[in-house]
């Protein structure tokens, strides 16, 4: 198993490659930072259900979150598309009065604050700021 230097930048690159096949899921391996993104992402509306799983790959078990996405009423999935703000190169920080409105208000930003990974409406709402990780739209 190859090495992976930005867990966050694989996810959301595994969610959009199942997308692009038109999937209906998509298993992600797992870490603390993940399960609360995709807790936000359900809350938002972007994932239908959120599932740990276990797969065994030759003689170790590895675990993995299966990620549903919800779908609107003609089938479309509710996510259109996703992008990478902060990177290992550069993080980019953001205080709750900077954060600005998604797509025109369409879209969060996820962000890793002190509170936890929250999205950035409930950061606006609670006025704390925090690593901008991705948007999502």
């Amino acid at each position: 198993m190859a090495m992976i230097h930005d867990p966050i930048s694989d996810m959301i690159t595994r969610i959009r490659n199942a997308l692009a096949v038109r999937a209906t899921h998509v298993l992600v391996p797992t870490s603390r930072m993940k399960v609360g993104i995709a807790r936000v992402l359900q809350e938002a509306g972007y994932l239908e259900s959120v599932e740990r799983r276990t797969k065994k790959v030759r003689a170790s078990e590895h675990e993995y979150i299966d990620l549903v996405f919800s779908r609107d009423t003609d089938g479309k999935p509710m996510i259109n598309d996703m992008r990478l703000i902060s990177k290992p190169s550069r993080h980019l920080y953001a205080k709750a009065r900077e954060l600005r409105p998604v797509q025109s208000g369409f879209g969060i930003a996820v962000l890793s604050t002190p509170k936890g990974i929250i999205s950035s409406r409930a950061a606006r709402k609670e006025g704390v700021g925090g690593e901008v990780l991705f948007e999502i739209w």
